[in-house]
């Protein structure tokens, strides 16, 4: 019963969760004067790559280096197999193409430059110190356009209906917390009941868990997307992998340099990959992703779940 009521509970902070966030979003980027992919991109994104900077550090400082690279390189590879390839089979994702040709630079370059970096298996604090220097100049980029927003940007939700700038960013902050809680207590009530059914650990790991910890981006990609707002949510995965790399990598680099002993170098060249599929299907989909795409990440993704679950990756 207990497991239900944290399910139900979940489900219900994801949703409002989801709902305060896009919201207290769209309203920041307004009164910012800045496009909600820069919001998606900057905010949300620092906010859904806060849990993987936190598991980072505590793994480099526990000596598990492995751990802080694959948590990386694994959530960005799930980002967007799986978070775009599942908002986009429920909502199109559209950006304007001019937004896509100033935005993918920094997205692609982040990816080749972990591939550059983490391929002789280790990071020293020098890269680090570059990683975070390239952060700030990406954060310095994205604020310093500024934008005529349309007016078409009006709030869908009548929930907390406040203007002052300051209460969109608790709006913000509520909802990323709503939805970490949400994906938490949803995770922890599936977990349970899967494992009373007798459904196997490895199963659990790759299906509830691997859900679970993206659920986040999920919702509130789903959410942009579904609201008109395809840029939030391509710019919410731009902005998240970036973080990811030059944030937790760099940070974490930079406390303790990161010396890994596992051949990580399949997960480098999927991780590179599959940011080539997620732009070229934007390109050949006319600076959009229908369910075609959708399907093709979600089936990439899982391919290469089945494949390192079966230890040919």
């Amino acid at each position: 019963m207990l497991d239900l009521v944290e399910i139900v509970a979940g489900l219900a902070l994801l949703f409002y969760g989801g709902d305060f966030l896009v919201t207290g979003s769209t309203r920041l980027a307004r009164f910012l004067k800045i496009s909600p992919f820069v919001v998606g991109a900057t905010v949300i994104a620092f906010g859904t790559s806060a849990p993987e900077l936190a598991v980072a550090i505590l793994a480099a400082l526990d000596a598990a280096p492995e751990l802080a690279m694959g948590n990386v390189i694994g959530s960005n590879i799930a980002n967007i197999g799986l978070v775009l390839g599942i908002t986009a089979m429920i909502a199109p994702i559209v950006i304007a193409s001019k937004r896509f040709n100033r935005e993918y630079p920094p997205f692609l370059l982040a990816a080749f430059l972990i591939l550059f970096l983490a391929w002789d298996l280790k990071i020293h604090r020098l890269e680090g110190i570059i990683m975070v220097s390239l952060l700030a100049l990406y954060v310095w980029r994205s604020f310093s356009h500024k934008e005529d927003i349309p007016s078409e940007l009006e709030d869908e939700a009548h929930l907390l209906p406040g203007k002052d700038p300051a209460f969109q960013v608790l709006l913000i902050i509520g909802g990323l917390v709503a939805l970490v809680g949400g994906a938490k207590l949803l995770v922890s009530g599936g977990v349970s009941i899967a494992r009373n059914i007798g459904i196997s650990e490895w199963f659990i790991g790759i299906t509830i868990v691997a859900i679970g910890t993206s659920l986040p981006e999920i919702v509130s990609s789903i959410m942009a997307a579904k609201r008109g707002h395809g840029e939030m949510a391509i710019g919410n995965i731009f902005g998240s992998n970036i973080f990811n790399i030059l944030m937790v990598l760099g940070v974490t680099s930079l406390i303790h340099p990161l010396n890994i002993n596992e051949p990580i170098h399949p997960d480098l060249i999927i991780a590179t990959g599959i940011t080539g599929l997620l732009l070229a299907l934007i390109v050949f989909g006319k600076y959009s992703l229908g369910k075609i795409s959708g399907v093709t990440l979600l089936a990439t993704y899982f391919l290469y779940i089945t494949l390192k679950g079966m230890g040919i990756l």
